[in-house]
């Protein structure tokens, strides 16, 4: 089963959409293996965010991703990456289909509520930078014969 991270940013926080953007995936049927509230530094922001450190709205971002504590959650199965991804929806909220996290609660590039890895190798990465290996929990989630056929869970 495949992990994957997911962040709720400053907004959500602020907008009270924790249970709401929490639900949705748990109604997928993905399981939940970690979850904490924290702070974000500057050095960590710079790791997670390396790739676009040299842009000019770079300073913005970590402005805003400072401005309130966040909520990061690890979510694990089938395709969990993309399906967390499709739950998301693009990263433009304005332009997110309704009924995504972003279509439905966002309006900007930057405050669209949630941060989502993009591919198994970055919520491989990322799970790890954000979760001590000791706050990530397995555990038999019993309606999985109801979310995946046998052959899909191994």
């Amino acid at each position: 089963m495949q992990k994957t991270l997911i962040i709720l940013k400053p907004d959500a926080v602020q907008r009270g959409l924790i249970g709401e953007v929490t639900r949705r995936f748990e109604r997928k049927g993905l399981k939940l293996i970690g979850m904490k509230m924290m702070n974000l530094e500057e050095a960590m922001l710079a790791d997670h965010y390396s790739h676009i450190a040299d842009k000019p709205f770079f300073p913005g971002i970590v402005k805003f991703m400072k401005s309130s504590p966040v909520i990061v959650q690890s979510w694990e199965g089938k395709e969990a990456v993309e399906a967390v991804r499709t739950i998301c929806g693009i990263t433009n909220a304005r332009k997110a289909d309704a009924g995504t996290i972003r279509g439905d609660f966002a309006m900007s590039m930057q405050c669209n509520v949630v941060h989502a890895s993009d591919s198994e190798e970055n919520g491989k990465a990322e799970v790890a930078r954000f979760f001590k290996e000791e706050e990530l929990f397995s555990y038999d989630k019993g309606e999985y014969i109801h979310v995946y056929a046998d052959d899909e869970i191994a």
